[in-house]
């Protein structure tokens, strides 16, 4: 198991809905930006099949993506953009892989963070089908698409030149995949802080903080690093 993030430069976090990059990463993501890094959203959907309350539905995704803006920021992330797929009906097609791999190509990241494209069975509600359909886009995007000049000819074209990721982090992952935790015990508040601001999403979870440390402590102490506060990755070397 490594514990260790590592220094790089930029990275970029492709997620299906919003809310997602801040119940699997924000902490890690603190913990980057923290240390220098630019780090970049691309939400898929704008999570328009989201929501507990009576907002009238052709205002969920305006107001998703201003929550998504607000927790971002609570992270020091200002680079967030959505490619404005339907939610609940993502689908991991060429359209898809080919809108993430300009994404990869404009960014040019170290590092990219996404869903893990498996099937969670211990932990179902992780594995939501938007999920798994990013991932596996993602994966894909980032290999071949991204760094091949003869995929998607019309990206070269428009000027976005071929990139290659040098790690691909996946949430999510079933446990036997886990390689890499990150403490972010001293990025807790920052977590919380990007997860209240998803008020549609999560303010009628009054316990949620004890939740989510909960989570986290559980997550470091299965990874030698009891006592404190961490999230979890399957990484791959992609370069």
């Amino acid at each position: 198991m490594t514990t260790s993030s590592g220094r790089f430069q930029r990275a970029l976090v492709v997620t299906a809905h919003p809310d997602d990059v801040d119940f699997g990463s924000a902490g890690t993501v603190a913990s980057w930006v923290a240390a220098g890094a630019d780090v970049t959203y691309c939400i898929c959907t704008s999570g328009d099949a989201g929501g507990f309350d009576s907002t009238p539905r052709e205002d969920v995704p305006r107001l998703r993506q201003n929550e998504q803006r607000a927790a971002a920021a609570a992270v020091g992330v200002t680079d967030v953009r959505f490619l404005g797929y339907q939610d609940g009906q993502v689908v991991a097609d060429l359209r898809l892989r080919r809108d993430i791999a300009k994404v990869i190509r404009d960014v040019r990241p170290d590092r990219v963070i996404t869903h893990s494209p498996e099937i969670n069975w211990a932990h179902l509600a992780v594995s939501h089908p938007d999920h798994r359909a990013v991932g596996e886009a993602v994966l894909a995007a980032v290999y071949p698409d991204a760094r091949n000049a003869f995929a998607f000819p019309e990206l070269l074209e428009a000027g976005f030149e071929p990139w290659t990721v040098g790690e691909l982090w996946m949430s999510e992952s079933p446990e036997e995949r886990i390689n890499r935790a990150v403490d972010i015990t001293d990025q807790f508040n920052a977590k919380l802080a990007a997860l209240a601001a998803h008020r549609s999403q999560t303010a009628h979870l009054t316990d949620l903080p004890d939740r989510i440390r909960r989570h986290l402590t559980r997550t470091a102490e299965r990874h030698g690093m009891t006592g404190r506060l961490a999230e979890a990755f399957h990484v791959v070397d992609t370069s």
